[in-house]
C-alpha cells in the first residue's frame, strides 16, 4: 500500500466555500451564468464589469448558500495601468484571491473584407494582453501567499477551427478574423502559463465555448439559430447553463490534476 492522502468525497472536491473568485465580464450572457455557478458552489464572487451598475446588479443577485458577501466592482482590464492597483485593492478588501476567470472582452467585430490593423491591435490587447497581465498579477498574489490557485481563460471553438462561411450568408452577423486569431492565441497562452506556473501550484486552463448566441440574437435572427444547430451533433445551440458545471470543476479541487488544457463545450461541433 502507498501512503496516499485520504480520499475526499466528491461534494468536498467541488466545494468552493471560503474561496474568492474574480470574474471579468460578469454581466454578459456567459459571464453571469458562470458567476452564479461559482456562488452556488460556495465561492465569494467578485463580479466585475466595465459599468459599475451592471457589476453591482450581478453581485446583488448572486446566491449566498455559505453566507458569502459578493462584490460587484467596475473594472476595465483593457486599461493596463489599472490592473495592479485593482488587484492590490481587491486583496485589501477580501484578503485573498483563489480563482480568476478571464472572461471579459471588448474588441471590435469587423468583416474579413474590411478588417484593419487597428482592429487586430485592439482585439489582441483586450482578449490576450489583458488576460495575460491580469493572470500574472493574480499569480504573483498566489505565489506571495504560497497558495495554490486556478486561472481559467475563456477562449472559443473559433480559436481551434474555422467557421462555416455560409452560416452567415445574408445575415447582419459575421465571423470576425481578429476574433479567431485572438482566441487561438488565448488557447496557446493558456498552455504556456500552465507549465511555467505549475511548480507554484497554479493551474491554468481554458474553456472554449461553441455556438452560444445570446437571446437577443436569437430573437433578432431566428433563421441563424437552425443554421448553427445543424452543424452541432447534439442538434442544438449552447445555453449558458452548459458552462456552469465546467467552471466549477476547473476552479475547484475536483480538477487538481488538470492544467494546460483547452476544453471545448460545443455540442460536438469540432468532432466532425
Amino acid at each position: 500500500m502507498t501512503n496516499s492522502p485520504a480520499e475526499r468525497p466528491v461534494t468536498q472536491l467541488f466545494d468552493l466555500t471560503g474561496r474568492v473568485a474574480l470574474i471579468t465580464g460578469s454581466s454578459g450572457w456567459l459571464g453571469s451564468a458562470m458567476s452564479r455557478a461559482l456562488a452556488e458552489a460556495g465561492a465569494t464572487v467578485v463580479a466585475t464589469s466595465r459599468e459599475a451598475d451592471k457589476a453591482a446588479a450581478v453581485a446583488a443577485a448572486l446566491p449566498t448558500p455559505a453566507g458569502q458577501k459578493h462584490l460587484g466592482l467596475a473594472f476595465n482590464p483593457d486599461q493596463s495601468e489599472t490592473i495592479a492597483p485593482f488587484i492590490a485593492d481587491l486583496v485589501g478588501r477580501t484578503g485573498r484571491i483563489d480563482a480568476l476567470v478571464n472572461n471579459g472582452y471588448g474588441g471590435p467585430a469587423p468583416k474579413i473584407d474590411t478588417a484593419k490593423a487597428s482592429d487586430f491591435d485592439a482585439s489582441y490587447h483586450s482578449g490576450v494582453t489583458s488576460y495575460f497581465l491580469l493572470a500574472r498579477e493574480v499569480a504573483d498574489h498566489l505565489k506571495a501567499r504560497k497558495s495554490a490557485g486556478t486561472i481559467v481563460n475563456i477562449a472559443s471553438m473559433y480559436g481551434v477551427v474555422a467557421s462555416y462561411p455560409h452560416v452567415y450568408d445574408n445575415l447582419p452577423v459575421h465571423s470576425p478574423p481578429n476574433y479567431h486569431a485572438l482566441k487561438g492565441a488565448v488557447v496557446h497562452l493558456t498552455r504556456h502559463l500552465a507549465v511555467y506556473w505549475a511548480e507554484s501550484g497554479i493551474r491554468v486552463n481554458a474553456i472554449s465555448p461553441g455556438p452560444f448566441p445570446t437571446a437577443a440574437i436569437e430573437a433578432r435572427m431566428p433563421t441563424f439559430i437552425p443554421r448553427l444547430a445543424e452543424k452541432v451533433p447534439l442538434g442544438r445551440i449552447g445555453q449558458p447553463e452548459d458552462l456552469k458545471g465546467l467552471i466549477v470543476l476547473l476552479c475547484s479541487d475536483a480538477s487538481a490534476y488538470i492544467t494546460g488544457q483547452n476544453i471545448l463545450v460545443d455540442g460536438g461541433w469540432t468532432a466532425w
